[in-house]
C-alpha cells in the first residue's frame, strides 16, 4: 500500500535565470530526502529543455529519477532513447519518462502540427514502441505512419536495470488505451470524495497537490496565501480553456463549475480544491486540510488501486515533509 511518489520541478519561466539551476538542485534534494522516487520535469515551448534540467537534478542527488516529459513533436524517438542511455552511461542513473500526446494546442500549431487529439495518442504509441525497443537493445526496423527506421541500433546500450518507468496522461479513453498498449501508468486527475461514477477508472496514478498541516485552519490559511485569487490568472485560464483540447483540463473546468459537495465526514471542509487551477497557477486539483483528513482522501485512492502520485511543485522541504506524513497515515489506513 506504499505508493510511488513524484514531486515536480520548478519551471524556468517562474524563476529568474540566475537562480534557476540552484532552484532545480534544491527541489531535487528536498524530493530525495522526502523519499520521492523521482521528480517530474515539464516540457513546452516556453521553458528550458527538460533533458538539461534533468541532468542538473541528477548531479544534485544520489538516487532520484527525473521524470522527463517527452513530446514526440520535439525530437526523434532515437534522440530520446539516446538521452536516456547517455545519462545512464554518464551518471549510472535511471531516467523515467512521462510520454505526452499534446497538451497545449497552440504549442503544437506553432510547430506546424495540427494532428487531432486521438491521433496524437496513436502517434505517441508508435513513438514509444520505437524508443523502448531501442532501450531494450533491439535492432529496430519500423515503417509506420509517423516514423520510418531501418536496422536502427542504440549506443551506448542501456543497462537493463535502468530501463525507465513510463507514465502517460490517462484521463481520456484514448489516453487509457495508449497506456495499455505501451505498458505505461495512466495518470489522471482525481475526482472529489463521493463524486465518482462507474466510469471513473481504478488503478494507475493521479496528479494532485497536497497542503496538509496538523490543524485544518492552518492548512487552509497556507493554501489561500500561496494561491490567492488572481483576476488576471482567471482571464488567462478562460483563454487557455478555449484553445485547449486536453481532456483532463476540460474535465477539471467542468468540475470547477459544479456545485460544491461536502461529504459527511465531520466538521472539517471537503479537502478537494480547484482554486489554483481556476487562477491559472497550476493544472491539478489540490487536497487541503488536516493530515488525517487529507490522508483519508489519499487512502481512498490507494484502496482503489492507485499506486502512483505526482505532486505539484513544492515551495519548500516542509511541504514535502507534510506530504510524507499524509502518505504514511494513508498507507496505514489502507492496510487496516
Amino acid at each position: 500500500m506504499s505508493p510511488t511518489v513524484y514531486s515536480t520541478c520548478p519551471q524556468s519561466k517562474d524563476v529568474p535565470a540566475g537562480d534557476y539551476l540552484a532552484a532545480v538542485a534544491a527541489t531535487a534534494r528536498w524530493s530525495e530526502e522526502a523519499g520521492c522516487a523521482g521528480m517530474l520535469v515539464y516540457t513546452d515551448n516556453g521553458i528550458a529543455d527538460p533533458w538539461l534540467v534533468a541532468q542538473t537534478a541528477i548531479a544534485a542527488t544520489e538516487r532520484l529519477a527525473p521524470l522527463v516529459a517527452v513530446q514526440p513533436v520535439y525530437m526523434h524517438p532515437y534522440t530520446a532513447a539516446s538521452m536516456v542511455s547517455s545519462l545512464a552511461y554518464l551518471h549510472g542513473r535511471a531516467v523515467h519518462l512521462n510520454m505526452l500526446a499534446g497538451g497545449f494546442r497552440n504549442d503544437l500549431l506553432a510547430l506546424g502540427d495540427d494532428t487531432a487529439h486521438d491521433d496524437r495518442y496513436t502517434r505517441t504509441v508508435e513513438y514509444t514502441r520505437i524508443l523502448t525497443a531501442l532501450l531494450r537493445g533491439e535492432t529496430v526496423t519500423h515503417h509506420g505512419r509517423w516514423h520510418h527506421v531501418e536496422n536502427l541500433k542504440l549506443a551506448p546500450a542501456l543497462p537493463p536495470e535502468l530501463m525507465p518507468e513510463l507514465l502517460i496522461s490517462g484521463s481520456s479513453p484514448a489516453g487509457r488505451a495508449a497506456a495499455e498498449e505501451i505498458g505505461a501508468t495512466p495518470i489522471r486527475y482525481p475526482e472529489p470524495l463521493g463524486a465518482e461514477t462507474g466510469e471513473v477508472p481504478t488503478g494507475g496514478g493521479v496528479r494532485v497537490g497536497l497542503i496538509a498541516r496538523d490543524d485544518a485552519d492552518e492548512a487552509w490559511r497556507v493554501a489561500h496565501e500561496r494561491f490567492p485569487p488572481d483576476r488576471g490568472g482567471q482571464v488567462a485560464h478562460a483563454m487557455a480553456m478555449r484553445v485547449s483540447d486536453s481532456h483532463w483540463h476540460h474535465q477539471l473546468a467542468t468540475r470547477a463549475k459544479a456545485p460544491a459537495e461536502t461529504p459527511d465526514l465531520g466538521a472539517e471542509p471537503d479537502p478537494y480544491w480547484l482554486g489554483p487551477f481556476e487562477n491559472y497557477k497550476t493544472f491539478c486539483p489540490y487536497l487541503v486540510g488536516s493530515h488525517d483528513r487529507v490522508a483519508a482522501e489519499v487512502a481512498r485512492h490507494l484502496e482503489r488501486g492507485t499506486d502512483v502520485f505526482v505532486l505539484d511543485i513544492p515551495p519548500d522541504p516542509e511541504d514535502l515533509a507534510h506530504a510524507g506524513e499524509v502518505f504514511a497515515r494513508a498507507s496505514a489506513a489502507a492496510r487496516a
